[in-house]
């Protein structure tokens, strides 16, 4: 229920500091859908995303995420794609402290900032 509602902008990817880019890299948090407490999740690296998941037990997954295939000249996007598909499809933990989330596996830690809300 706190991820509800919230727009989070893409600040460091595994301890390092994001470039600033035209496009902000969004995670967004939607209405909660009646069937067993489902979240809507969309968000944006290179391609956009969404689909509806859960948090359980500090891990937010989404079973069917959908993902847009276009291929990005910035390496580095193309790369984001592949790491927020994989965690969010295998499950990342989250912890949300004031205006900053962190998803992390034991691979991968994305830490976002609160940027505003959203319906």
């Amino acid at each position: 229920e706190q991820l509800q509602h919230h727009r989070f902008v893409l600040e460091s990817v595994d301890g390092k500091a994001l470039a600033k880019s035209k496009t902000p890299l969004e995670l967004s948090f939607g209405q909660q859908t009646g069937i067993i407490h489902q979240l809507h999740v969309s968000g944006n690296m290179c391609n956009q995303f969404n689909g509806t998941g859960r948090v359980s037990d500090g891990e937010l997954k989404v079973k069917e995420l959908a993902m847009t295939r276009k291929l990005c000249t910035d390496p580095q996007l193309n790369e984001l794609d592949k790491t927020i598909s994989t965690m969010l499809s295998q499950g990342a933990q989250v912890d949300l402290t004031e205006s900053q989330l962190t998803l992390a596996t034991a691979q991968h830690t994305l830490i976002y900032k609160l940027s505003d809300l959203v319906n």
